[in-house]
């Protein structure tokens, strides 16, 4: 009998969604910037504590409103790391900035912090780190950093609903921060975004571009006594029914968060004989950073393991990926960016990193079987002449 396919992710739907979105529908009210988006704006303000939070139709609309917002210019640089995905550069690549990348860190492939300062130059405006897997770079170094150079920083946070650093959550410490409700991410809406603003002066400019470049929430606040067109903008807003599945997720997201947390914990104890072994490199989690379980990867011997690994859960009907092609070697990353260094650790990693199945309905049989399937894999090879340094800081 044909074992069931277990899916590499799965959005969790079991809180209020539909119900909200029957609200909506009843009410009418399907344009943006109705009463369901405000609800999930004050949670995000509460939870995460921004000045201002601003639902957007995708997280790549809220890096684009924190370009214009930054007054990016053609020839502006913003420094970045090569191992994300495409929207980190190209939101300020469309307003003429250039992508500086720089390397990863080898134990929480985030941005490598040590090397940012070499890579400002006189034309650096800011710098944009990535949480990957939802565990948060070193923000203090980088923000230390930003503030000596008057740089300003804007959080990815795509991957970091949940996620704290020193107990305070991702997406509240740099100038602005974008976060993902896209339906591979943790807390889901299909497509969609928020802008989160931690410094009060962006606020108000914020509203205007997310208006189309109106002063329309003046007008509804009887502060003018009609709205027009006053600076650049774009329909930035996710529809009332997005907010309404957003809102249903945003209510279960502790719920969701535990869940994929035992099932990365699973995985985490599973595989430690693996990497002692020196067969694999299990994620690093560093003390002051607790994850929200976006995503659990192996980084295997090198990439003929990888796509045998992946071959070998295809068969055994498990789906498991790799990762981003680092931005660098693109075509549009060698067109628009530049490299001024050796990206030696993102070269290294992105070819050899592996993805396992995770999501809130994947039961801890079903991770046992990924487990099985993975253990069996690496029971058949040949043992590895070079053990993989495990370059832990953290456990």
């Amino acid at each position: 009998m044909q074992p069931s396919k277990i899916s590499f992710s799965q959005p969790f739907i079991a809180g209020r969604e539909l119900s909200y979105l029957q609200q909506a529908l009843n009410a009418g009210a399907l344009s943006g910037n109705g009463p369901l988006t405000e609800k999930c704006q004050q949670w995000l303000k509460q939870q995460i504590g921004c000045h201002q939070a601003l639902l957007t139709h995708s997280c790549t609309a809220a890096l684009e409103m924190a370009a214009i917002l930054l007054d990016i210019q053609p020839g502006d640089e913003i420094l970045m790391p090569s191992y994300t995905f495409v929207s980190t550069a190209n939101a300020f690549v469309l307003r003429g900035g250039i992508p500086v990348f720089v390397d990863i860190r080898p134990d929480t492939l985030n941005l490598d912090e040590t090397q940012l300062q070499q890579a400002i130059t006189p034309r650096t405006k800011a710098i944009v780190p990535v949480h990957y897997a939802g565990v948060a770079c070193e923000m203090e170094a980088i923000l230390e950093i930003a503030t000596h150079h008057r740089l300003s920083v804007v959080e990815d946070a795509a991957q970091g609903v949940m996620s704290t650093y020193h107990g305070q959550p991702v997406g509240s410490f740099g100038h602005l921060a974008a976060l993902s409700f896209h339906s591979t991410k943790n807390v889901v809406s299909g497509e969609g975004g928020a802008l989160l603003i931690n410094h009060p002066q962006f606020i108000d400019r914020a509203r205007i571009i997310w208006e189309k470049g109106t002063n329309r929430f003046q007008f509804y606040e009887g502060r003018v006594d009609k709205y027009t067109w006053v600076d650049v903008g774009s329909s930035f807003l996710p529809s009332e029914l997005t907010a309404a599945c957003l809102l249903g997720q945003l209510e279960i997201a502790e719920r969701i968060t535990d869940a994929r947390l035992q099932i990365w914990h699973r995985y985490q104890a599973a595989f430690s004989d693996l990497e002692a072994a020196g067969w694999v490199r299990r994620p690093t989690i560093p003390a002051d950073c607790q994850h929200n379980a976006h995503l659990y990867y192996l980084i295997v011997p090198d990439t003929q393991h990888r796509d045998q690994l992946i071959a070998a859960l295809e068969q055994a009907y498990i789906k498991a990926v790799f990762h981003y092609v680092p931005l660098h070697s693109s075509p549009a990353g060698q067109k628009y960016g530049r490299a001024p260094f050796p990206m030696e650790v993102t070269d290294n990693l992105a070819d050899r990193l592996l993805r396992l199945p995770l999501h809130p309905s994947l039961t801890l049989a079903d991770a046992d079987r990924v487990i099985s399937t993975v253990m069996q894999y690496f029971e058949h090879q040949t043992f590895p002449t070079h053990r993989i340094a495990n370059n832990r800081t953290a456990s």
